[in-house]
C-alpha cells in the first residue's frame, strides 16, 4: 500500500539495543530564514520650486513705470499729450515716444542709463536702474509677458536665488554693452535681462544634454526663438547692444549656475544595497570644464568692459562695424537716432524752435513755455 512520505519524520537507525525496538533519533533541523527584503528607494526628481520672485520682478517694474509717468506730468511740462483724461499720467506724444510712455528728459532723471553721467558724473549706479525702467506702455508689456513666459519655468526648475541673481548680473552684462556702443542716447529697459534668461536656457540644455530626450528639436527651437528675437533688434530705436551683452552673460552664467548631475550618478545613488557597480562621477568632465572657462569668462568680460567704460573708450573705434548689430540702414528708416538738439528764441508767448540739423523752423504760441515743454518740441520737431 502506498504511503505518503511528505510528512515522516527523519530518522537514522542506532546501533545501541533495546529489546529488539528500534528508538528514532531526533535531528535538529535549521530554522528556516527567509531572504532578507530588498529595499528600494524612490529614485527623488529634482526639486520643483514655487514661483514667486519673477512675479515680484513683474510687480517692481510695473510700479517703478507708473512713478516714472506720475513725475513725468505731460500736461504740466509738454505742450502737447495723448489722453489727456489720464492726467497727469498721460502720455508724450506719439513723435517724442511712440511707445506710449514719457519724456526722455523724465527717464534720464529716473535713472536711464546715461552714458556721460555714468564716465564723468560718477553715476555707474545707472547700469543696474535703467533695466527697471520701460520707454512705454507697449515696452512694459512686451517685456513682463516675456519675463513670465521664460522667467517662471526657470525659477520652478532652478530656484529664485540662481534665477535672480541671472536675471540682475545678466541685466549688467547688457547695460555695459549698450554703454560701450551706444554713447549718445540713453537706454532704459530690462531687455538684456530677458536675454540673459534666454541665454541661460541654451547652456542649460548644452551642459545637461545627455538628460533630455528631445534634445535636437529642443534646441533648435530655442535658437530660432534667440535668433528671430535678436533679428528684431537691428530695427531702429531697439538697444540690441543690450539684447546681445545680456545673452552673452546669460549663456555663461548658466554654464555655471544651471549645470546638473550626470544621470547614471542619480542611478547609483538610488540603487539597492549590495548592488555593485563601478562609481560614476557625480558630473561629467565635459561639464566641469565648461563651468569653469565660463566662470572665468564672466568674471574677466565684466571686469575689462566696466574698467573700459570708466576709462571713456567708445567700442566703436576698435570695431568699424559693430554698429550694424544694432541697426541696419534701408530705404524705409534710417539709423541716427542721435538726440535731437534745438536752438529756440521766445517773444512773449511766441516760440520760435529750430531743429539744429535739419534747419527746420516752427512757430508755436505757448504762454510762460518751460524748458522741458521747449525740449518736448524739439523733440517734435527733429523727430
Amino acid at each position: 500500500m502506498a504511503t505518503d512520505t511528505s510528512s515522516r519524520i527523519p530518522t537514522r537507525a542506532n546501533s545501541r539495543r533495546s529489546g529488539s525496538s528500534i528508538h528514532p533519533v531526533d535531528v535538529e533541523t535549521p530554522p528556516v530564514t527567509s531572504p532578507a527584503p530588498i529595499v528600494y528607494r524612490e529614485i527623488k526628481h529634482f526639486k520643483k520650486w514655487i514661483s514667486w520672485l519673477i512675479p515680484a520682478f513683474v510687480f517692481a517694474n510695473t510700479v517703478v513705470f507708473i512713478i516714472t509717468m506720475y513725475v513725468n506730468n505731460c500736461p504740466k511740462k509738454s505742450a502737447f499729450c495723448i489722453a489727456d483724461f489720464l492726467g497727469r499720467f498721460s502720455f508724450q506724444p506719439f513723435r517724442e515716444n511712440p511707445l506710449l510712455g514719457p519724456s526722455s528728459v523724465t527717464l534720464r532723471n529716473m535713472g536711464a542709463l546715461d552714458v556721460n553721467k555714468v564716465v564723468h558724473g560718477d553715476q555707474g549706479w545707472r547700469l543696474i536702474t535703467c533695466n527697471w525702467l520701460h520707454g512705454g506702455v507697449f515696452h512694459l508689456l512686451a517685456n513682463m509677458l516675456s519675463l513670465l513666459v521664460i522667467g517662471i519655468r526657470l525659477e520652478r526648475e532652478f530656484g529664485f536665488i540662481l534665477v535672480g541673481l541671472l536675471y540682475i548680473i545678466s541685466g549688467f552684462g547688457g547695460s555695459l554693452m549698450s554703454a560701450l556702443f551706444l554713447q549718445s542716447n540713453i537706454s532704459v529697459g530690462a531687455s538684456g535681462a530677458l536675454f540673459g534668461l534666454l541665454g541661460s536656457m541654451l547652456s542649460e540644455l548644452i551642459t545637461n544634454w545627455t538628460i533630455y530626450a528631445n534634445k535636437v528639436a529642443s534646441f533648435l527651437t530655442l535658437v530660432i526663438i534667440i535668433a528671430v528675437n535678436l533679428a528684431v533688434g537691428i530695427l531702429p530705436h531697439v538697444d540690441n547692444f543690450a539684447h546681445i551683452g545680456g545673452f552673452l552673460t546669460g549663456f555663461l552664467l548658466g554654464f555655471v549656475f544651471f549645470v546638473r548631475p550626470q544621470f547614471e550618478w542619480g542611478s547609483q545613488q538610488y540603487a539597492p544595497p549590495g548592488y555593485s557597480a563601478s562609481p560614476r562621477p557625480k558630473f561629467k568632465k565635459y561639464q566641469c570644464i565648461l563651468w569653469v572657462v565660463s566662470l572665468i569668462l564672466v568674471i574677466v568680460g565684466l571686469t575689462l568692459g566696466l574698467v573700459m567704460l570708466l576709462r571713456g573708450v567708445d567700442a566703436n573705434d576698435h570695431c568699424s562695424w559693430c554698429h550694424y548689430l544694432s541697426c541696419v540702414p534701408t530705404s524705409r528708416w534710417r539709423c541716427n537716432t542721435e538726440p535731437a538738439f534745438c536752438t529756440s528764441t521766445q517773444l512773449g508767448s511766441q516760440v520760435n524752435v529750430t531743429c539744429s540739423p535739419t534747419g527746420k523752423t516752427t512757430t508755436y504760441f505757448l504762454p510762460g513755455a518751460s524748458s522741458s515743454m521747449i525740449q518736448s518740441l524739439c523733440s517734435r520737431q527733429c523727430h
